[in-house]
Order: C-alpha cells, then structure tokens, then sequence
C-alpha cells in the first residue's frame, strides 16, 4: 500500500505588527543594555555639562544667558514694590547655578531626547516610533508656550497680588532662592498642562482613547480644569485662578479636536 507522505506543515503567520520591526534590530543581552544605558547616560551629563558652561559664558550685549533670565526673574518682582535680599551665605550664588542648570537642561534637551529615543525606540514598532518622532517636537513647543504664556500673562498678575497682599501691614522682602523656586515651579507646571492637547491627539492616534470617549468627559473637564489652577497658581484670588483655568479648558477642548482627525 502507498504511503502518502503529510505535507510539511506551513510556517506561522507572523503577527503584522512585528513585520514592523526594522531588519536591522536584534536581540540585546542584558549586560549589553546596561552598558548602552550607561554610554548614553553619560553622553546626556556631558551635554548637560556643556549646556550649563554655555549658559554662563559672557556675550555681547549681555552678562551671560543666565544673567539675562535672572535679572527678568528678579526685576519681575522688583516691578510688583518687592525686596530680594539673600539672607544665608552663597544663597545668591547657588540660585544663579540653579537657574543655569535649568538654562542648561533646556539647551542640551535635544541631545538628551535623541538618546532617550535611540535607547527605547528598539523595542518599539515602525508605526510607534513614527508617532513618538512626531509627538516630541510638539510636545516641547506645547512647554515653551505654556512657559512663555505663563511668564508674561498670569506671573505678574501673581507676583503683585502676593506683594500687594497687607502690604500696608508687611514689607514684602523675599529670599532670592525661594522666589526663584517659586518661578521655576509655577512655570514648570503650567507648561506641563500645555502638552495636553498633544498627548490627547496621539492617545487617540495610537487608539488608547476616541474622541467620542474624550468628549464625553467635558462637563467633568471644565470642572476639573479650575481644580487643577487652583491647585498650581499659588494665589487664592479667583481672577488668577480663572487665567490660568479657563486656558486649561481650552486645551482640553483642542485636543478633542484634534484627537477627531487623528
């Protein structure tokens, strides 16, 4: 009797999403990621190093870059009838280094995202390393509005109602380096609520979230954007709190817009 032979059985189907992977990736040991973690590390300290020298280099026209954004820090409260005084020896001197690490940070953060990316985009997916590429940019210039929105609009309005608060009764006087914290922090996080539309676009372009779904939550948004000022400005005067709520709820709204053509 003839023996039939089975055919060989058919490879199985890769999964689309990793036909995605690029040809060139490859296994990595665990050794092998520490020691690319470590390089990396490294090369973002020297890059930080170096932002940090540039930032107090002198220039034409100007101190130096960190001069320039610490005499604006300290002329805004100037402005508003208010004393910086230093009350702790080198409280001067270790504020204007605070502000040039920040200035430094911002200066080397294209090369400390470029090798954040280089370190995690491996694992990842063509279409997710598209989408994380074009998410970066705009998340930053989301920051840098919100910074600059901040700065000019609603720390003024801060600086004089704090100044102005029994200032029949009290001398306004503030240290230096509290103040500065008090800029740094204030800014940092209105520019984080900034980047809001952004990740609401690319949420909804990765298929976390729909814009129906996102839409849904607009009467508990609205709500949720007077805690979120209330909680970040830190003046309890509602005016200040409206400046930067009412921009919060915008941003919600925007990114639902745009969360609808993603």
């Amino acid at each position: 009797m003839a023996i039939t032979q089975a055919p060989p059985p058919s490879p199985a189907p890769v999964p689309p999403d990793e036909e995605q992977h690029a040809p060139g990736d490859k296994e990595m040991t665990l050794l092998e990621h520490l020691e690319e973690l470590r390089g990396r590390l490294v090369a973002m300290m020297v890059a930080l190093v170096v932002g940090v020298l540039i930032s107090i280099v002198p220039i034409p026209t100007l101190n130096s870059i960190t001069g320039f954004l610490f005499d604006l820090i300290v002329n805004n409260a100037k402005s508003s009838g208010v004393t910086i005084i230093a009350i702790r020896p080198g409280e001067t001197f270790f504020t204007y280094l605070e502000v040039a690490l920040v200035i430094g940070a911002a200066l080397a953060m294209p090369v400390i995202i470029y090798q954040i990316l280089a370190f995690v985009t491996p694992a990842l997916y063509a279409n997710e390393k598209r989408y994380l590429y074009l998410a970066v940019p705009g998340v930053f210039f989301s920051f840098m509005c919100g910074v600059v929105f901040c700065y000019f609009l609603t720390l003024p309005f801060a600086t004089r109602f704090l100044a102005g608060f029994l200032a029949g009764t009290i001398e306004p006087q503030w240290t230096v380096e509290h103040y500065v914290d008090f800029v740094a922090t204030f800014l940092f996080w209105v520019g984080v609520m900034f980047e809001l539309p952004i990740i609401m676009f690319f949420l909804s372009k990765l298929g976390v979230v729909s814009h129906r779904r996102l839409a849904s939550f607009r009467k508990y948004a609205f709500i949720l954007a007077f805690v979120i000022g209330a909680a970040i400005t830190p003046t309890p005067d509602p005016i200040n709190q409206t400046i930067i709520s009412l921009p919060i709820y915008f941003l919600f709204e925007l990114g639902v817009i745009l969360a609808r053509f993603a």
